[in-house]
């Protein structure tokens, strides 16, 4: 009940509708603003969303795995002498009913020959059937990835591929330094080029079967198991489970998000553009807001004299006044989650193309991602802004003086 004004808090609400509708060219005006602020946000935030989301699906399903499984110490000092770190070759530690695949890696490095040129190369000896699963957002430019490829093969990043001048078919030259000091070369045919979201990675890397890897480095085991989970959400929950069967002394767990250092800036920079994004619809919610009952406020001074000289406290005043703005905030609020999931969804099924953005080279189709999570931000933004654009203008509403009230244009 709200004790300080005649009536129920419905006959409050009603008054308060009643009161907003009597302008109605400014309640609409005030109405087109909120919900052109939410469509803003709707649209601006689920658009980057949608490209956090989908960028942190293909840095999983291209080169990380959801969790990484290494020797202690291998991502900090492993790079320098990787096979002082090797897994076994069998991954059979690792298991849980969330865990999709274990991919055995073997990291090398070396010399790789066409004809007259040599370009030096960072390699991956995979596993091509436990890959697969990993690598599907890997992108197969030419030729045919490895599962289908005969076992003396090798998959070359499209970089890599156009620096060496290789096409698939050709034939190629792995020169590297063996675990223990010696040289050691393999002949490969190129079975296919690949591309994944990152340019520096594809202009650098080779992938081959583990066995090859092996062969030329004279070595057994993996530097790393990938490990691929059912739900990217499960990742923490995984990762502690984990711990138990695979103790800290004998094995470090990575997850993905520590090892995805572009995606990490790339989200850092566009949370600040959204928190930009936010600024601004405030401000401009506010402002329309606050001019809206401001002007209700002095045309209405004399019933608001009026109603006090009849006993209702200022008290009741200001919350009628506040209960206007939270009409207008919830009113636009609404019908702003609306309008903009529904051009969220149109802008979607059409498409948003795009050039492709520092570190990638191919562009793509955008679309906007609206989770309920960003819909309930949207509402709660308008709905907030508006209730506290209201408190000034009600105040002053609930401060003013009886008589002079009364005497407003008299």
């Amino acid at each position: 009940m709200w004790e300080s004004f005649p009536g129920s808090a419905a006959q409050i609400i009603h008054l308060a509708a009643r009161n907003v509708l009597r302008q109605r060219r400014r309640a609409f005006l005030a109405l087109l603003i909120i919900c052109g602020g939410v469509i803003a946000y709707l649209l601006a935030g689920g658009f980057i969303q949608w490209i956090l989301l989908n960028m942190r699906e293909m840095t999983i399903h291209s080169q990380l795995g959801h969790i990484q499984i290494t020797r202690p110490g291998y991502f900090r000092e492993g790079l320098g002498d990787p096979y002082r770190y090797l897994l076994p070759a069998d991954t059979s530690a690792v298991s849980g009913s969330s865990i999709r695949t274990v991919a055995p890696r073997l990291a090398f490095s070396g010399l790789i020959s066409k004809g007259d040129a040599t370009v030096s190369f960072a390699g991956e000896g995979i596993d091509p059937e436990r890959e697969a699963p990993i690598t599907r957002a890997i992108t197969i430019v030419a030729g045919q990835d490895l599962p289908g490829a005969d076992a003396d093969a090798v998959l070359l990043g499209e970089g890599l591929a156009a620096s060496l001048g290789a096409a698939p078919g050709d034939t190629v030259v792995l020169l590297a330094t063996t675990a223990a000091g010696g040289i050691n070369a393999v002949e490969l045919k190129v079975a296919g080029l690949f591309a994944t979201i990152t340019k520096a990675y594809d202009d650098t890397v080779l992938r081959a079967p583990i066995g090859v890897a092996r062969e030329l480095m004279k070595v057994d085991g993996a530097t790393s198991w990938a490990v691929l989970l059912e739900q990217t959400d499960s990742t923490d929950q995984t990762l502690a489970a984990l711990r138990g069967p695979l103790p800290g002394a004998d094995y470090e767990l990575v997850p993905w998000y520590r090892l995805a250092d572009f995606y990490n800036k790339t989200a850092e920079l566009f949370t600040r553009q959204v928190d930009v994004v936010r600024v601004l619809i405030v401000l401009i919610v506010v402002l329309s807001i606050y001019n809206t009952l401001s002007m209700a406020v002095i045309e209405r001074t004399g019933e608001i004299g009026t109603s006090m000289a009849l006993g209702v406290r200022r008290r009741g005043i200001l919350q009628l006044f506040l209960c206007e703005g939270a009409l207008l905030g919830v009113c636009g609020g609404i019908l702003g989650v609306a309008l903009g999931s529904a051009l969220a969804w149109l802008v979607s099924l059409i498409g948003i193309p795009m050039p492709p953005p520092p570190g990638m080279s191919r562009g793509y189709i955008g679309q906007i991602a609206i989770f309920p999570a960003l819909a309930l931000d949207a509402f709660l933004l308008a709905f907030t802004t508006t209730l506290l654009a209201s408190i000034v203008p009600a105040w002053k509403a609930s401060r003013m003086n009886i008589v002079d009230a009364l005497r407003h244009q008299r």
